[in-house]
């Protein structure tokens, strides 16, 4: 039986230890804050340093050294050199939202994919969960976390937005949280490039302006950044991302007069 020791047991850490005691791993009791993790990597196969991303080297530098042992980090966009001088570590990043230790168990234990980068044998955790691997290189690690918080927290984000603008008008959430996910459906299969729809993809100026009259003035910016890439994706406005074609029609909305 493998046995995995979590530093740091937050949400990440204790998602992951939850998913590997559901394959079968027995879970050695935590190195809480405060604790000294000298010892952490002591009698384990796996130590995983789920501390905030700012204090990996740190507390990593304070585990001792034990020559079997793989040193993990659960951090997006650090690779697995901030673990030196371990001599087995790697960077093992779960592609998946975890929102509480039980919610997250579940979901690594039905198989996300991970970010890897480094000692091979975190391949066998991501085997473990039957997850699926993406080889991170060091180099490639910041940008892989970017997509990531784009693709999962500005998605969040954007859909705050529909539920302030439908409640606006005393609309449910419900059918726009369904038609987000047929519009994510279309563009797994076809690019998102190609699912593009919709009036700024068209060009229609008028529509967009009746949008910018119905929406809280507090809702515009994030609308017109969003209206403006998908004016540029759908090849209807200039390039430079520091020009917005609709900007000029939204100050004209915000000093009363009407938009041309």
């Amino acid at each position: 039986m493998l046995t995995v020791r979590i530093v740091g047991p937050g949400r990440a850490g204790s998602s992951l230890a939850g998913a590997l005691a559901s394959a079968g791993w027995r879970v050695a009791a935590p190195v809480r804050r405060g604790d000294d993790p000298a010892g952490a990597a002591a009698g384990v196969d796996l130590c995983v340093v789920a501390v905030p991303d700012a204090a990996i080297p740190a507390v990593a530098e304070r585990i001792d050294q034990v020559a079997s042992t793989l040193v993990v980090h659960l951090a997006g966009s650090l690779d697995a050199g901030v673990l030196a001088p371990h001599p087995r570590r790697a960077a093992l990043h779960p592609l998946a939202t975890l929102p509480d230790a039980a919610t997250g168990a579940r979901t690594l234990a039905a198989g996300v994919w991970w970010a890897v980068d480094g000692d091979p044998g975190a391949g066998l955790v991501v085997a473990a969960l039957s997850g699926r691997v993406i080889a991170v290189p060091p180099e490639a690690r910041a940008a892989y976390h970017a997509a990531a918080c784009i693709a999962a927290n500005h998605v969040v984000t954007l859909m705050a937005q529909v539920e302030r603008v439908a409640g606006s008008a005393g609309l449910p959430a419900t059918p726009f949280y369904e038609l987000a996910a047929a519009a994510l459906a279309n563009a797994t299969g076809t690019g998102a490039t190609a699912a593009l729809t919709g009036p700024a993809m068209r060009g229609d100026e008028i529509t967009l302006r009746r949008h910018l009259e119905a929406l809280d003035p507090a809702e515009w910016d994030l609308y017109l950044a969003l209206a403006a890439a998908a004016a540029r994706l759908g090849h209807r406005a200039p390039t430079s991302s520091a020009t917005n074609p609709y900007r000029v029609g939204a100050d004209a909305l915000a000093g009363g007069a009407s938009c041309s």
